[in-house]
């Protein structure tokens, strides 16, 4: 009996795993047909219209009903039914127009864009190299390169923007050494000023920015590079008209993905900047939880969408328009 289980145990897990992989060649058959294309398309689909269309629209629900204090839901519902059983459909526009009446959320949607500009624009600025030196690199540094880079996110983006305190402080190692080269001065502190919300930023999504650099770099075929140096054009001129413009998509993939996020950032806007980085995030985190002025908060949120998304759709029109004219040329 105890010569023949070790037998029936190879036996039996070698049919499970012929099994398992006729069961994955079954199913990459069916992906094949019409069907199973249909239903590779459908999954995803299904997963935005459950936890991105159907929250928005409660979302843009609520921005059209109006604040009643001391209930809940803290809002007037939108369909009304009268005495006599008939609905009535009562919407409510004056949260959108307080956010064009009121500077505060003006200024606030301001410096969101301007916390996440120039956010980006740095991230660029210091992703670029790295990202360009990972992609140059042997596959073995590059594979511990890639490692180092996405090391952060192994940790809670939360305590690391809490690790970064007692760094901003007066006594902190990047406020002593920016007043060592003179960007600020002895014995003052970062933190509480837009400065650290820019640091804070910039450390928290620069892997953003060199992730897709990186992929993008490392398809670029460097012979090119060769070629332009033997044509006579200098390192800086080869840069500018073959590695720039071959890396243009890894550029936009990596704005996006730091843009975006960055503009709607509370969490670090909150902990490391003063009372003057007033963003969206922190506008909707305080007409939420504070003021308990829902339908408010809910127009400030589809107003940062709308302000997202309208100009990533123009963009990509624009975008797939002009491959349109050149695959026609």
């Amino acid at each position: 009996m105890s010569a023949a289980a070790p037998g029936g145990t190879w036996s039996f897990w070698n049919d499970v795993v012929r099994n398992l992989f006729g069961w994955f060649r079954a199913v990459g058959r069916e992906f094949r047909t019409r069907r199973g294309r249909f239903l590779v398309t459908a999954l995803p689909m299904l997963w935005l219209l459950l936890f991105f269309a159907v929250p928005f629209l409660i979302v843009l629900k609520i921005s059209f009903a109006e604040a009643v204090f001391g209930q809940s839901p803290p809002y007037t519902p939108l369909v009304e039914r009268t005495a006599d059983g008939a609905a009535s459909l009562k919407l409510h526009a004056s949260s959108y127009a307080l956010l064009l009446q009121d500077p505060l959320y003006v200024a606030a949607y301001l410096k969101s864009l301007l916390f996440a500009s120039v956010s980006t624009l740095f991230c660029l600025l210091l992703g670029y190299p790295i990202a360009y030196g990972i992609a140059r690199a042997r596959p073995v540094w590059r594979m511990l390169l890639l490692v180092l880079v996405i090391l952060p996110f192994w940790t809670s983006s939360l305590l690391r923007t809490y690790a970064m305190i007692g760094m901003l402080k007066a006594n902190g190692l990047i406020s002593q050494g920016l007043a060592a080269v003179g960007l600020v001065e002895p014995g003052s502190a970062i933190l509480h000023t837009d400065l650290a919300v820019y640091i804070g930023i910039v450390y928290n999504y620069l892997p953003f920015m060199i992730l897709p650099l990186t992929a993008t770099l490392m398809r670029l075929d460097f012979k090119l590079l060769e070629a332009a140096a033997d044509l006579g054009a200098r390192p800086w001129q080869a840069f500018l008209r073959v590695t720039l413009p071959l890396s243009m998509p890894g550029i936009i993939a990596g704005a996006l993905l730091v843009f975006i996020p960055a503009v709607g950032e509370f969490v670090i806007p909150d902990i490391l900047g003063g009372p003057d980085a007033l963003t969206i995030g922190r506008v909707l985190w305080t007409e939420f939880f504070t003021n308990r002025d829902w339908p408010l908060a809910a127009a400030v949120a589809v107003a940062m969408l709308l302000l997202l998304v309208i100009p990533t759709l123009v963009f990509e029109y624009i975008e797939n328009r002009q491959e349109r004219r050149e695959g026609r040329a």
